[in-house]
């Protein structure tokens, strides 16, 4: 299935109109005509079923033949990555956990960043792109980027966890999951969290976990994380 997105989309709705660049898309690459049927999602769960009425490569028109709605997921995760220092590694990180199934995404600028400004729009279109291609129907969020302290201020609900390097006593993730529970997860910089930074998620009732026997890069870590959730409620 082919999956396409359009965010103004409700259920109460009976047609819409893509925008210039969709259109174009999708009358002029992909060849589409009048009668064709297009799979398209908002982005919040929903599947629906739409029929070109007017196949026009600026202003395509689709009506709506029918819908389906998939739950949310009971194990919601949230991932809060300090971006790293080159760009593509983080975008790769944001792609594959998007297919892996991720619901949120908080860039967090750390003691020992290296990088402190991110490009949020291009985050979010490597998002889109990777849902659409792995026909998801929810869009994960993404979150401005905030300073570690002004996160672990946030109130955060369900299972809390800090992945740090440092050889002090910790459980591995995979044993510290529970089914079926908001799980958020703080993955450092390159240069791993500051002892600080440890014992200030510590205080905030994050528990300490390992990924494995093997010191990996911030993106990587944030996959594993990501997958060790999905894996554990499959």
């Amino acid at each position: 299935m082919q999956l396409f997105y359009n965010s103004t989309i409700e259920i109460t709705s009976t047609s819409f109109i893509f925008d210039k660049e969709e259109s174009k898309h999708i009358i002029k690459v992909l060849r589409k005509k009048d009668g064709d049927i297009l799979h398209v999602t908002n982005g919040l769960g929903f599947l629906f079923t739409t029929k070109i009425t007017l196949a026009s490569d600026t202003k395509c028109t689709v009506e709506i033949i029918s819908f389906e709605e998939k739950k949310p997921s009971p194990h919601p995760l949230h991932l809060a990555v300090a971006p790293t220092k080159m760009n593509d590694r983080y975008e790769w990180f944001l792609e594959k956990a998007t297919e892996i199934g991720i619901q949120e995404i908080t860039p967090i600028i750390c003691d020992r960043s290296e990088r402190k400004v991110i490009n949020k729009e291009r985050f979010e279109r490597i998002i889109l792109t990777a849902m659409k291609q792995c026909n998801q129907f929810y869009l994960p969020k993404l979150n401005d980027a905030v300073s570690y302290k002004e996160f672990i201020k946030q109130h955060q609900e369900g299972a809390l966890f800090i992945a740090h390097c440092e050889e002090t006593d910790k459980k591995t993730l995979k044993d510290s999951l529970e089914i079926n529970t908001k799980t958020t997860i703080l993955i450092g910089p390159e240069g791993d969290f500051s002892e600080n930074e440890i014992q200030l998620a510590i205080s905030n009732k994050y528990s300490p976990v390992s990924l494995g026997n093997t010191r990996l890069r911030t993106e990587t870590a944030a996959v594993v994380a990501c997958h060790s959730v999905m894996l554990l409620n499959e």
